[in-house]
């Protein structure tokens, strides 16, 4: 049997364990009804059973197999209860967890650096995953057999106490004591089971990070160390594994050690009543029939308990993720019917901690217009590049689209204005072409094509794609790693060519790249200052002289603005860049040719 998924907005999903509860009401009610129709049909079957086999005794044999015929007929109907009703409740469980899932992860790509900073990505993995799964089984299985149990209790105590009411006070006297050994159990897990879980996260964020970074490990030689510390990781795991096993495998043989003593004393004190000849045959078997439909909730109450300890602990480390308040969230305003694409910055200045970053930085895009920004490594080029599109914590009242504060506009309307190719591109583990296509949505697969190869034409790239074993359909892997830094690269700028925006913003397009393909991406830098406004991030003279204006950053500080001929005839850092790269590559050129250069003059 399948159920519909539904699928709400990642803000209509609630995150906290009552809401999903609330929000599967109408599940948990349609089991809850099941539940006790399997447990009266089980009352039934007792009671009846009872008779049966008194008439059977009696020799009314015909009598007894007509009840017996209705007996094995209740008995498949209620087998299709049981399992409809498993089905009903367990599917709650499942839907949650999906529900929880799709929010974890739409509140995870609302976080900002400072959540990363302290959470690693294998911590995250671990609890949107094993964590996750606790969670369904404590509002599955963990719910159907908490109701079942009630069901079970009072479905077993109606047919026993019709029985005997000394046997059944007589049977039912441990269950104090298994209350009371069940509550000290619960309180020693649930520490545990958290103890547990955090060891966990800590041993797959050190294996994430051990596998992303295995190019490293081997280049440094650092395979011992790694094993080392994952050896720490994976002890200190293995050490609260074992002390939970230990509670856990403890609490089943003391459990059902409890529900024993009920046997015996219904074994021994029914036997003697049986002999007195207050209760018959029939009734000392349906009454045990019946202990023995209790005994096994009593007996699974202890790992009841352990699921919903497993779930609370599972539930309380999801919290921290959703607790976490994003460092940047959507402006109040409404997206506006059109973007032109005029940016404009104003007495911008960010730090990180006490350190600043950028100081009172200004400048203005006009629409269909191009910015360059030069300076050295450190100078804030990037963390400037990544405040325009609000991808760090802009602050208010510093860059305005179309007149219009960023930090009130919708995040999806500024990023999708701001087109940002960053210059450590991060590239999915699938092909090329879907690399390139991210931000294609509901486009015919022909279009999609024909789009795809003109944005990796533009970027300078297609040929290369196209010389892989699989051509575009080649799977790019782990983050890229089946290209190189220049092809990753050029293939981020063309998913940036096919985003679209109305501002581009490109950091450091030429750090990885050769002479030939640097001239081809300038050309394609070119074609998109003729289609909208760019900002060139770069520390590449020949490219930075391309833009209507120059800005030269030092220190987190504009302390030269103009163009190309303007900085040069000022003689400033702008220039000094200038003489030194013109001096590179006339050096680069004589390599080639293998011509020795002139010695240079050296200062007295």
């Amino acid at each position: 049997m399948t159920t519909a998924v539904p699928s709400p907005g990642t803000d209509s999903i609630p995150v906290t364990l009552t809401g999903q509860m609330r929000r599967n009401i109408p599940r948990y009610l349609f089991g809850i009804v099941l539940l006790g129709l399997y447990q009266y049909s089980q009352y039934w079957f007792d009671t009846r059973l009872a008779h049966a086999i008194n008439l059977a005794t009696s020799g009314e044999s015909s009598a007894a197999l007509e009840i017996g015929i209705w007996l094995a007929a209740v008995s498949l109907v209620a087998f299709g209860i049981r399992v409809l009703s498993r089905v009903v409740v367990f599917n709650a469980g499942r839907i949650s967890e999906y529900e929880l899932r799709s929010a974890l992860l739409g509140h995870i790509h609302k976080l900002g650096p400072s959540f990363f900073q302290r959470m690693p990505v294998g911590e995250v993995m671990s609890r949107a995953t094993n964590d996750l799964t606790h969670v369904r089984l404590l509002l599955g299985f963990g719910a159907l057999n908490a109701v079942n149990t009630v069901f079970a209790l009072v479905s077993a105590a109606a047919v026993t106490l019709s029985i005997s009411v000394p046997l059944t006070l007589a049977a039912m006297s441990p269950i104090p004591l298994l209350f009371y050994v069940t509550r000290r159990f619960s309180l020693n897990l649930y520490g545990r089971q958290k103890g547990n879980q955090d060891a966990l996260g800590r041993m797959s964020a050190m294996v994430q990070t051990s596998i992303s970074g295995a190019r490293v490990v081997r280049a440094f030689d650092l395979e011992a160390d790694q094993t080392a510390r994952f050896e720490e990781v994976n002890s200190d795991y293995l050490e609260k594994s074992l002390d939970l096993a230990r509670v856990r495998g403890s609490m089943g043989p003391v459990m059902q050690g409890i529900t024993s003593i009920g046997l015996l004393v219904v074994f021994w004190y029914g036997g003697i009543l049986l002999v007195r000849g207050e209760i018959d045959g029939g009734g000392f078997l349906a009454f045990f029939r019946a202990l023995g439909r209790l005994t096994w909730p009593l007996m699974a109450l202890g790992f009841l308990v352990g699921l919903v300890q497993r779930g609370r602990a599972a539930y309380s480390r999801l919290s921290e993720i959703f607790a976490t308040q994003p460092d940047i969230e959507d402006g109040p305003l409404p997206a506006p019917a059109e973007v032109k694409g005029s940016l404009s910055v104003r007495h911008l200045s960010y730090s990180i901690g006490d350190r600043p970053i950028l100081r009172d930085v200004s400048f203005e895009l006009p629409v269909g217009s191009s910015v360059a920004i030069v300076g050295k490594t450190g100078c804030g080029k990037s963390s400037l590049a990544r405040l325009l599109p609000r991808l760090l914590p802009t602050p208010p009242g510093t860059v305005f689209l179309d007149g219009v504060d960023v930090c009130d506009l919708p995040l999806r309307t500024v990023r999708k204005a701001i087109g940002y190719a960053q210059q450590d591109p991060f590239l999915f583990s699938t092909t090329a072409a879907e690399n390139i296509a991210l931000a294609l949505e509901d486009v015919d697969p022909k279009e999609k094509e024909r789009i795809v190869k003109e944005a990796a034409r533009r970027a300078h790239v297609l040929d290369e794609l196209l010389s892989l074993p699989d051509g575009l359909d080649t799977v790019v892997g782990e983050r890229g790693v089946q290209l190189s830094g220049g092809q990753k690269q050029r293939v981020a700028l063309g998913a940036a060519f096919v985003l679209g925006p109305q501002i581009l913003v490109l950091d450091d397009p030429l750090s990885a790249v050769d002479a030939r393909t640097e001239r081809g991406i300038l050309e394609a830098i070119d074609e998109q200052r003729a289609e909208r406004g760019v900002i060139l991030i770069t520390h590449r003279v020949v490219a930075a002289e391309r833009c209507d204006r120059i800005l030269v950053l030092d220190e987190g500080k504009i302390v030269e603005s103009g163009t190309h001929a303007e900085l040069l005839a000022h003689d400033g850092l702008y220039a000094a860049f200038a003489r030194e790269q013109r001096l590179e590559g006339e050096l680069a050129r004589l390599a080639e040719l293998e011509i020795p250069a002139a010695p240079l003059p050296v200062s007295p």
